[in-house]
């Protein structure tokens, strides 16, 4: 299983329309894609401008297949000049 946290910087002008483009790729890829288990989009309290999602994938294949989604890469080109910063944090489940 792949468990990421990205953690995400938004110019303050485009707070709502990143995060419309993030909730339409979490829905999507999660009601089409079976290996996507979770993409939950976050937009901290203390910083508007600042997002997290928690990604969860079955496998590192699953991964590889979502990043070449159709909706992903819409969602990638079309958030490029949005993004202030972008950070992937891999993470592990605790058993």
């Amino acid at each position: 299983m792949i468990v990421r946290i990205a953690e995400i910087g938004v110019y303050p002008p485009y707070q709502a329309e990143y995060l419309d483009y993030a909730r339409e790729v979490a829905r999507i890829s999660v009601d089409e894609e079976p290996g996507v288990i979770c993409l939950f989009p976050l937009q901290l309290e203390a910083d508007g401008n600042s997002f997290r999602i928690v990604e969860i994938y079955r496998s590192e294949s699953d991964y590889r297949q979502h990043l070449a989604t159709p909706h992903f890469r819409h969602y990638k080109q079309g958030t490029l000049h949005m993004v202030t910063s972008l950070k992937l944090v891999d993470s592990q489940m605790v058993h």
